[in-house]
């Protein structure tokens, strides 16, 4: 008999014109918020009201921050574990990494063979993660180890450190080191804590209808993608055992958005919701629902 896992790969449900839209994130303090943000991160403060920041990059909002949460992000809940900010070139993420060190932020510099990824956390405890991606040196393989690949066939960890000093060689004669980051930076990927890895994976591949990439019993963790790597969601059990929804009213994850390209494929979407029992409330341009764990998604046309 066969011992072999089942695949977790399945083809895309979805356009590949499907995207990310801005992530809606509650933060304590708008200075304290824009700290981080705006001045290490390199985001641009677009609009600011009375209850939120707006802030993104050229004139797309990418990250809106809404103010005044009463306690920063507690521990072993159910909720963002990072938001995934793709910048357009490499001297992007080496610009990021310049303005981490002249802040003093300390950061977790990570080469994914599909990208380079800068890891840190705003000060209310709010992941987020800066990523140029690399698809052409490589791809993970579906393994319970999470392994990667290069294309010349070398095993990779997908998790080596990355050559800081060569990432800051990219800035030698750059006259604006420390720059914002620039149009066609996007959310590339939203990561959230859940509860069951399964249950996570049922709804984000067959339920919204992303192609199934990995899952990794052993590493904790899946993911769904479009047509490339690296992933568009990815979710996690490093909350703990049993991890609850956090208390109303405290920072972290307040919904993300899914964009999609037609009234069509959002009813699509909401018939493959509805088959499964999901709950889903109508709202102005699309829908919204939760995932098994609770995290708040709104789908949209646009």
């Amino acid at each position: 008999m066969s011992t072999t896992a089942p695949t977790v790969a399945t083809p895309l449900l979805l356009p590949t014109t499907t995207r990310l839209g801005p992530i809606h994130i509650a933060v304590t303090d708008p200075e304290r918020a824009l700290a981080i943000w705006r001045d290490v991160v390199g985001l641009t403060l677009l609009a600011r009201h009375e209850d939120r920041l707006e802030l993104g990059a050229g004139d797309s909002v990418l990250v809106v921050l809404e103010t005044g949460a009463s306690g920063p992000v507690p521990q072993h809940t159910i909720g963002l574990y990072h938001v995934a900010i793709h910048v357009p070139t490499r001297r992007d993420l080496a610009r990021m990494l310049n303005r981490a060190i002249a802040a003093r932020v300390r950061i977790s510099p990570t080469d994914h063979l599909v990208s380079e990824a800068l890891y840190l956390w705003d000060l209310d405890g709010n992941g987020i993660e800066i990523t140029f991606e690399t698809p052409w040196r490589g791809r993970f393989v579906e393994h319970d180890e999470l392994m990667a690949i290069t294309h010349d066939g070398k095993p990779h960890s997908g998790r080596e450190p990355i050559d800081v000093p060569g990432l800051l060689a990219e800035l030698d004669g750059d006259e604006t080191p420390m720059a914002p980051m620039p149009e066609k930076t996007r959310i590339g990927h939203v990561h959230v804590h859940v509860d069951d890895l399964d249950t996570a994976m049922d709804f984000y591949r067959d339920k919204l209808g992303f192609a199934g990439q990995l899952l990794s019993r052993r590493y904790g963790m899946g993911d769904v993608s479009l047509d490339y790597v690296p992933h568009i969601l990815a979710f996690n059990i490093w909350a703990g055992r049993n991890p609850s929804l956090p208390p109303e009213g405290v920072a972290g994850l307040r919904w993300f958005e899914i964009v999609v390209e037609s009234d069509r494929v959002r009813s699509e979407i909401l018939g493959r919701l509805e088959a499964g029992n999901v709950a889903v409330t109508r709202i102005e341009g699309g829908i919204e629902t939760r995932d098994p764990a609770g995290n708040r998604v709104k789908i949209l046309v646009g």
